[in-house]
């Protein structure tokens, strides 16, 4: 039975784009291929009916990459909006089980409805839309701090440790600290101003969105 899932796939290593190529048409996915970023992106604009996923290095002929394998490097491939980052050399294996995370969540993200608008307290977030309003006015977030406060505020008092919110937001085995964790909090709360109360630390465990006002 076919994948209805199609892929795209962008790199300039030649072995590489072949390997992942083979590795993913075995595997029932409708794939396409480009060995440059420029020929990538005249095929995902060509493409009537869109990519279900993107996978492509980011250092390549024609349009260079932001990001390389440090920490610093992955976390500003992420605020981008990338879903995941994998470092080479790497098992097309776990690849594929990356990918099959991302779809996981984009599906459970697409058929969550009765969620894609919370409020709670002064806060209303829209997920569709990726806007969040606080005490009535609009507040500019950036990727990763939208995807930490909507994973809180979904579930007011529940108590989040470091690593449950990193896997939440960005998929199991994440190569970033809970250091990074605490920079979004502190970016939160100060661009949240009165409402960054509600962001509670628990000392020795995490973070919790306050369940009462």
């Amino acid at each position: 039975m076919a994948n209805p899932y199609k892929i795209l796939i962008i790199d300039d290593n030649e072995e590489i784009l072949n390997v992942l190529y083979n590795f993913f048409r075995k595997k029932k996915y409708d794939v396409a291929s480009a060995s440059n970023g420029l020929d990538g992106l005249k095929l995902f604009e060509a493409e009537k009916d869109g990519f279900d996923l993107v996978i492509t290095d980011l250092v390549m002929p024609n349009i260079s990459g932001v990001a390389k394998g440090e920490e610093a490097d992955i976390v500003t491939g992420l605020e981008l909006g990338a879903d995941d980052y994998v470092t080479k050399p790497f098992s097309p294996r776990i690849l594929i089980a990356r990918v099959r995370a991302v779809i996981r969540r984009k599906k459970k993200e697409e058929t969550d409805d009765d969620m894609s608008v919370i409020q709670v307290h002064d806060i209303v977030i829209n997920s569709h839309k990726r806007e969040i309003i606080a005490n009535g006015k609009p507040v500019d977030l950036t990727f990763t701090e939208f995807q930490v406060l909507y994973y809180l505020a979904k579930r007011p008092g529940w108590v989040f440790t470091r690593t449950q919110i990193v896997d939440a937001v960005r998929g199991d085995y994440y190569p970033v600290t809970d250091r990074s964790v605490d920079v979004q909090i502190v970016g939160l709360r100060k661009k949240l101003g009165s409402c960054g109360r509600y962001i509670e630390t628990v000392r020795g465990v995490g973070y919790r969105f306050r369940e009462n006002p």
